[in-house]
């Protein structure tokens, strides 16, 4: 890893934001926490303490959620479905006019490289906002020509109308904070839902900033409440409380399940968007200039701390050696340092904790029987950074081929067999099923393979092809529910029928 040049840093205009009080966001109002806690943010690249936030406790979920109540009852609940898209839209023209600011948060806090940053922020920020705002005026119900049992004795109508689940509990993830938090914020708008967002303490700064820009823009009172806090305070007092209809949840798999346990007092509506263990197929008439670059792509997009990351990666005996070769060649090209360096593709992992994690799967394959091709070391100095990882000759019995270690870690295997069916079941061999993709010039045996893939999306010669329209979520334990597209409108609605006797 290059040192970082000695005039990098966040801009005058980061600075100055991140001098500032950072208050949690409820009712329109930046207001302290209810304890006075603070939480400190840390910049995971060179360890220093950027800033500090409020830190949300009960009291404060108490606040925001009644907030989220009132609005859904009042002024946002009389706006036209072309007001709430008007909004929204002025709400994508910020995010769009502020996308250096926002990627300059993003990237203090989590450390992802600034290009990433910059396109999640256009992509998953301002374009997603504007596919959502499409949807306001197309959510409606059905008419259906029936005569039921009570009614007889006359001419019936009977429709059904798609109305707000109510007010949402939205818990994010540290991995991407801006797509994560627009991922719930979108929908939610466009159902005419309200929403009481609770990023991960650890990035909580982006879901603020955003929550201003909407603020900006003229969303109510309410509609939009902002309460970073620990998860075993805040998450925990959101997720338990009565007067919240539903939760959105994206994390690991453990907390999933603890979510819906704590959802069980008002048997509030959940999804869930969790862990994975993604398949990477590739057959021996695959394109290897295609294949290379997208595993590489597929595995080491976000230091690997992402949960469509291809890090099973299956390979034909007859390419096998090349395609290890080449994926180490391509890591070996990948420059490493700070997010706010422009050569940097990689950043460090999220924090300590973090990096001690995958460090202890990476040292469990170094005592198996796998071959490490390279990498498989932290980096010294300051900063989490560690190298990305490449095990070869594995199986899945292994325990970095059968587990989630969301970090820089590819474990390759091959397969000889041609009967499908085989490959497939070395693929589902996991209790996840998130993403997956199949790499090969025989359309049949592509379709066949998709097919057999036991995933909630999987895709043909490229991998985790995610876009505002395509639903996206898991099966197995990868979640409930799927987000993105008209599918990601369900979870946010509710089905009411009625039936009018003339």
């Amino acid at each position: 890893m290059s040192a970082a040049p000695e005039t990098l840093g966040p801009s005058a205009r980061t600075r100055e934001y991140l001098s500032g009080e950072h208050l949690l966001l409820i009712n329109g109002e930046r207001v302290p926490a209810a304890s006075g806690d603070k939480i400190e943010v840390q910049d995971p690249a060179s360890e220093d303490i950027v800033t500090s936030v409020a830190g949300a406790g009960a009291e404060d979920i108490d606040r925001a959620v009644a907030a989220a109540r009132a609005a859904l009852k009042g002024e946002w609940s009389k706006l036209t479905s072309y007001e709430r898209a008007r909004l929204m839209l002025k709400f994508a023209d910020e995010i769009d006019a502020n996308i250096a600011q926002i990627a300059e948060l993003e990237v203090l806090e989590n450390g992802l490289p600034r290009m990433i940053s910059e396109f999640t922020v256009a992509k998953f920020g301002a374009e997603f906002m504007r596919y959502f705002a499409g949807w306001t005026n197309k959510i409606h119900g059905k008419t259906i020509p029936v005569s039921p049992m009570d009614a007889a004795n006359g001419e019936t109508l009977t429709y059904t109308r798609r109305e707000p689940i109510g007010v949402v509990g939205a818990i994010t993830p540290w991995n991407a904070p801006l797509a994560m938090a627009i991922l719930k914020l979108a929908p939610v708008l466009a159902t005419g839902c309200t929403i009481v967002l609770k990023p991960a303490e650890l990035t909580p700064l982006v879901a603020l900033y955003l929550g201003e820009l909407a603020h900006k823009v003229g969303f109510p009172p309410g509609v939009i409440n902002v309460v970073p806090g620990y998860g075993h305070t805040a998450g925990a007092a959101l997720a338990e409380h009565p007067d919240v209809d539903k939760i959105s949840f994206t994390g690991s798999t453990a907390v999933g399940k603890k979510i819906i346990e704590a959802s069980t007092g008002n048997l509030k509506k959940v999804t869930l968007e969790l862990g994975g263990k993604s398949p990477f197929v590739v057959f021996p008439d695959a394109d290897l200039e295609r294949v290379i670059p997208g595993a590489v792509r597929g595995c080491f997009f976000l230091q690997g701390q992402n949960c469509m990351a291809s890090t099973r990666l299956f390979v034909h005996e007859d390419v096998f050696d090349n395609v290890v070769e080449g994926v180490a060649g391509g890591v070996g090209q990948m420059p490493i340092g700070p997010g706010l360096d422009p050569n940097s593709l990689l950043g460090p992992l999220i924090s300590g904790d973090q990096r001690s994690r995958v460090m202890e799967f990476v040292d469990a394959g170094k005592s198996s029987d796998a071959e490490l091709v390279c990498g498989g070391e932290a980096l010294p100095g300051r900063g989490f950074f560690m190298q990305p990882t490449l095990f070869s000759r594995t199986n899945m019995d292994m325990k970095i081929a059968r587990e989630e270690i969301f970090g820089p870690v590819l474990c390759v295997q091959s397969f000889s067999d041609s009967e499908l069916q085989a490959v497939a079941d070395e693929a589902n061999a996991t209790v996840y099923g998130l993403s997956g993709s199949v790499w090969t010039r025989d359309i049949s045996v592509a379709h066949k393979m998709a097919a057999m893939i036991d995933s909630g999306q999987v895709s043909i010669n490229c991998h985790a092809a995610v876009d505002p329209a395509v639903p996206f979520g898991g099966n197995k334990q990868s979640g409930w529910g799927r987000e993105f597209g008209e599918e990601g409108l369900d979870p946010y609605l509710k089905t009411k029928a009625t039936t009018v006797l003339f």
